[in-house]
């Protein structure tokens, strides 16, 4: 297993960032928060997960151990793969995904695109007691469990990726209507596809 890669940023993509290790560029699969805190020429290190399957070797990377260790605790639950824990993660952070299923919170885990009513019910049986307790300290986990909105995910992934805040702003204000869009129809934002829009807007502007 690869527990972590460590070198320079080679380079940064919407859901992928490569780390030079050794001469060599490892893919490591990301979600917009952890690629929002990389630059690339920067140093980085990022824990990771490589998740086998009989055609592919996907090696999934995250800001740190703990998110780790959440990702692949995540996906011991029926139905929950690689794809969709790192969903979970982009939307929560590990402690707040803890408090959400001590405290059956169906509402914090139903906030995740791709997980339903049902979906969020039968999660919250099955990982009772896998997760454990939040381990932050009191009082804030309530906080934790709140993510960070859509436009400030969206900004800081846009950022990350190399452009400036103003060309950020932009982007987000073109993809607005489309995150508004589904939040009216009841979902949450889908910021990896409001990302590859952004990035879409911004490439016919230059």
């Amino acid at each position: 297993m690869i527990a972590f890669v460590s070198g320079p940023v080679a380079a940064l993509a919407p859901t992928t960032a490569v780390i030079e290790v050794g001469g060599i560029g490892m893919a490591v699969q990301c979600a917009p928060n952890t690629l929002a805190g990389l630059r690339v020429g920067e140093q980085a290190r990022l824990a990771t997960s490589l998740v086998v399957r009989e055609d592919s070797l996907t090696l999934y990377g995250f800001a740190d151990d703990d998110e780790r260790q959440v990702f692949e605790l995540l996906q011991t639950a029926s139905g929950v793969g690689p794809r969709l824990a790192q969903a979970m993660l982009a939307t929560h952070t590990p402690d707040a995904l803890r408090l959400a299923v001590a405290t059956g919170d169906e509402k914090a885990l139903t906030a995740v695109s791709g997980i339903g009513k049902k979906g969020a019910q039968k999660l919250l049986l099955e990982l009772k007691d896998r997760l454990g307790e939040p381990i932050g300290a009191p009082g804030q986990g309530a906080r934790a469990a709140v993510p960070a909105s859509w436009r400030d995910q969206l900004q800081a992934a846009l950022i990350g990726l190399g452009y400036a805040t103003r060309e950020a702003d932009e982007a987000v204000a073109a993809v607005a209507p489309q995150a508004e869009e589904a939040l009216a129809a009841g979902g949450t934002a889908p910021v990896p596809q409001l990302l590859r829009a952004a990035l879409q807007t911004l490439n016919r502007a230059r």
